[in-house]
């Protein structure tokens, strides 16, 4: 690939990521202009190909992510899970715990996988599809946290009354806003807990990242 054509791509990818993150406003040509730091001319030019392959759609001079990115997505998710189902069962096994990876879609946090332990008498049942407030939990709060900060956020009583939880953010991933955490029928001693899921949550950065 010459250099031409992938700084071509490079400022492609990072349109369609100034398109995704106007959320669920769509994004003027001239917004898209300054964030990506090229000419309106150059954003029409490189909306060309991405609207061919159906990853966004104008209407006049907006633009909003188009069904193509719900393709990806879903071939996407299959092999999240894959990477994640390792992590996450020696995660439950090892503290006797539910343990779930939670994704970010909007202001909506989606629970894509979930890994019961397998030796417990009981235990928080999490149903895989679960979706709950971004705001709301631990899965949510660690999205917040500051990366030089304390590595994992705990709750009670959210999103389920009577659970306790505790979460640490998946880093380092581009695209990808997600995190690890456990569930718990009784109070957690989060100091143990905590990095523990914080060494998941890390384990599975790598895994991604190959």
């Amino acid at each position: 690939m010459s250099r031409e054509s992938s700084l071509t791509l490079d400022r492609g990818l990072a349109l369609l990521q100034a398109v995704a993150d106007a959320g669920g406003d769509a994004a003027t040509v001239s917004e898209l202009a300054a964030t990506v730091g090229v000419s309106r001319a150059a954003v029409y030019r490189l909306l060309v190909p991405l609207a061919e392959r159906g990853l966004v759609w104008r209407d006049g001079s907006r633009v909003r992510l188009g069904a193509g990115v719900l393709r990806l997505a879903e071939q996407m998710l299959p092999q999240l899970r894959e990477a994640a189902r390792p992590v996450l069962r020696e995660l439950a096994d090892s503290l006797g715990v539910t343990a779930h990876l939670s994704v970010a879609d909007g202001d909506q946090l989606h629970a894509i996988a979930v890994v019961e332990p397998s030796w417990t008498a009981y235990h928080v049942a999490y149903r895989v599809g679960s979706r709950h407030p971004a705001g709301r939990g631990a899965a949510g709060r660690a999205l917040t946290l500051r990366p030089r900060g304390r590595g994992w956020a705990a709750a009670s009583g959210e999103p389920q009354p009577g659970t306790y939880g505790v979460a640490a953010p998946v880093r380092g991933v581009a695209g990808l806003r997600a995190s690890v955490g456990v569930l718990s029928l009784e109070p957690l001693d989060t100091g143990m807990v905590g990095p523990r899921t914080v060494e998941s949550a890390t384990a599975l950065t790598e895994v991604l990242r190959g």
